[in-house]
């Protein structure tokens, strides 16, 4: 930018125009300038006669120049909506993602069909990052005891600052997989783990590839990894009747099914397709 931008309407063609220049979405522009401004999407567009301070201008720019480059709109906000909920977010954990609400809302469903009132129910999220499915799930089913694991310590300092500030109660431990919850039966075990199998990095957008946690996103086994561990772990630990539910790439679901028969031979276990009609979860139902 060689001038600032005397008012917000002018800002806001400027950033739209350098966005689109620089192959990312024209709405980021005012994504971010409702960010910058503090403002809602209604008060953007009632104030767009209103003049900039040179302050604003800085900032603002700042903002569209990193997204430019790559870095995601939510981590430069520092937030993202789920399940109609504000989450803080951060470098060290995924972004939360609408194929995630899928698996929450068919969680739900499943809890309130299996489980009868008044009945103890222990819920574990396996790799919580933000905390979205933890929080989301003790906050539209408050009888529900909620654990969330995760190996990253800063991750689980994001998803306490999530639960703190949605006021959730959950309990959160640090751990590996089960290793954190293994002392303990559960009714329901939800995990969205990294899924990504290496080879597939040189067909990703630089912008999840450059910046989102590489922990949180590619596995060994073709990506499988995390999913053979779990059904190898999880058996033990399963409550009856309980459920697993875990969030898969669109490829992996023939292998993932496999692997949970194999585990739990008694079992339903179900592929579910997402709401781009791509296979995206598996449901492990035990003794229903």
């Amino acid at each position: 930018m060689t001038q600032p931008f005397k008012y917000i309407y002018e800002a806001l063609n400027g950033a739209s125009s350098f966005l689109q220049e620089h192959g990312r979405e024209e709405v980021a522009a005012r994504l971010l300038l409702q960010h910058a401004l503090n403002k809602s999407h209604t008060e953007l567009l009632i104030s767009m006669r209103e003049p900039l301070t040179a302050e604003q201008n800085q900032s603002y720019w700042q903002m569209v120049e990193s997204h430019a480059k790559g870095t995601p709109i939510q981590y430069i906000t520092g937030s993202e909506e789920f399940y109609g909920r504000t989450f803080t977010v951060d470098p060290s954990v995924l972004i939360p993602r609408p194929e995630t609400e899928e698996l929450v809302e068919e969680a739900l469903k499943r809890a309130q069909r299996i489980f009868e009132d008044g009945a103890e129910i222990k819920l574990a999220d396996i790799g919580t990052g933000s905390g979205a499915i933890a929080i989301t799930m003790k906050k539209e089913m408050p009888v529900l005891e909620v654990t969330a694991t995760d190996i990253s310590p800063q991750a689980l300092q994001v998803a306490k600052n999530n639960a703190k500030r949605l006021s959730a109660d959950v309990c959160f431990v640090q751990g590996d997989l089960t290793e954190p919850i293994a002392q303990h039966k559960w009714q329901i075990v939800l995990s969205n783990p990294p899924y990504i199998a290496y080879q597939e990095a040189e067909d990703m957008s630089e912008v999840v590839l450059d910046h989102e946690p590489h922990t949180a996103l590619f596995a060994e086994e073709n990506g499988l990894a995390l999913y053979r561990k779990l059904a190898e772990s999880l058996p033990s630990i399963m409550a009856k009747p309980s459920f697993i539910g875990l969030e898969i790439g669109y490829k992996q679901g023939p292998a993932v099914i496999q692997l949970f028969k194999d585990s739990f031979p008694d079992a339903k276990v179900e592929l579910l397709k997402d709401i781009n009609s791509n296979d995206r979860m598996v449901f492990c139902e035990i003794d229903v």
